[in-house]
């Protein structure tokens, strides 16, 4: 693609950014429908000033990564209902009409977890055990609800966890408690099995036979100890390479109004965790 005078911007803002697999994965999706655009990482300590650049610039689309999915919002001019009722904004979209030209702030992470999860299992009327109370198991939790699947919510801190339970109104337990559970699906939402601590797992291996379909968010390492006892148990499995992808794809087609090319997107993402 040689950049020029019609090149559309894009990117990611966070801070920081330089580890993201966005660009790789997004780039890759540009050139596989020979769009005229580039991703660029933008780190942004600051994201009222991140924003302005953005509305001053015309950045087309835009990713929002830590720590600013929450920050984000009071500097935008429109929220998705889903988003407000997520309290998270992942995604941000240039939109103009005859008023002009807004930022219209959306959340992608719940559709990324739910196509996941709907590629390997049926979520209207499904049981699922949701670990976590953070950003993330608070975008998967509303995106079960949302696809008609009931939620259990565990977690470590039980204010942080009720409070969220709560929002959600599904029950909650305690992560130590988990092995009085049974569920259609398991899903690991927190950061337990990452780089470097790999050889941790957030439920014991004894209780995964109990479940049908086992996903963890976790990507590095690809296979986490979770998702290896979990195929040992004879689950259904989906790493987290998975809903960062089709998180990806949904940004991709509401910025551009085009088919995402999935398989190019999963394969530059493969390649850019090597």
């Amino acid at each position: 693609m040689v950049i020029n005078g019609k090149t559309v911007l894009y990117g990611i803002v966070g801070n920081p950014v330089a580890h993201s697999l966005s660009p790789a994965m997004q780039n890759a999706a540009l050139a596989g429908r020979d769009i005229n655009g580039v991703y660029l990482p933008f780190p942004a300590p600051n994201i009222e000033a991140a924003v302005t650049g953005i509305r001053g610039l015309g950045v087309q689309g835009v990713s929002v990564t830590i720590p600013h999915k929450e920050s984000v919002i009071p500097y935008l001019d429109e929220i998705d209902p889903v988003a407000k009722r997520i309290g998270a904004v992942n995604t941000i979209m240039l939109q103009e009409d005859e008023n002009g030209k807004k930022l219209i702030g959306l959340n992608t992470d719940w559709l990324g977890a739910t196509r996941a999860l709907e590629e390997k299992t049926r979520l209207d009327g499904a049981s699922a055990v949701l670990l976590g109370a953070g950003g993330s198991a608070r975008a998967i939790g509303f995106g079960l609800l949302e696809r008609g699947a009931t939620v259990v919510l565990c977690s470590r801190t039980e204010s942080r966890g009720r409070r969220l339970a709560d929002e959600l109104a599904c029950p909650w337990i305690s992560l130590s408690e988990t092995e009085k559970l049974s569920a259609t699906i398991l899903i690991n939402a927190t950061s337990v099995g990452m780089q470097p601590n790999t050889s941790v797992s957030p439920v014991p291996a004894a209780i995964l036979s109990r479940f049908q379909v086992v996903m963890d968010i976790v990507y590095a390492p690809l296979r986490t100890r979770l998702l290896q006892e979990a195929e040992a148990a004879g689950c259904i499995t989906i790493n987290g390479l998975e809903m960062l992808l089709y998180q990806g794809v949904a940004q991709f087609e509401k910025w551009t109004g085009r088919p995402a090319p999935v398989g190019i997107m999963r394969k530059a993402l493969g390649d850019a965790l090597g």
